[in-house]
């Protein structure tokens, strides 16, 4: 755990401005829309996480559109219009990794 002088015993992450971290968030997900190479798949064999996965964190932290909505907010497109121009089909070494990556992330993050 990290800690600091602002928050003393909690993680610094905690301690940024919600400003701050909305501005980072947003250049995230817009760095994502740009990079359309970076396949979801991809993502989640690496990291544990992509954009569909950001979506529905938009909506655990109180987005109150559905599921749909909030993959558009995060994809910049309705998401049939991502998997149809952007999206590639995923191959089983591509959804082998995925599941290992996805085994490691935090209970919560499952």
């Amino acid at each position: 755990m990290t800690t600091n002088a602002t928050n003393p015993g909690g993680d610094a992450l905690d301690s940024l401005p919600d400003d701050v971290a909305a501005a980072a968030f947003r250049r995230l997900v817009r760095h994502l829309r740009h990079r359309h190479d970076a396949q979801n798949i991809e993502l989640m064999g690496l990291a544990g996480f992509c954009r569909n996965c950001l979506a529905d964190w938009i909506r655990d932290a109180g987005y109150e559109g559905d599921k749909p909505a909030a993959r558009e907010v995060i994809h910049g497109m309705p998401a049939e219009e991502w998997k149809a121009t952007r999206q590639s089909e995923a191959t089983p070494e591509q959804l082998e990794r995925m599941q290992a990556s996805i085994a490691k992330n935090a209970p919560d993050l499952r």
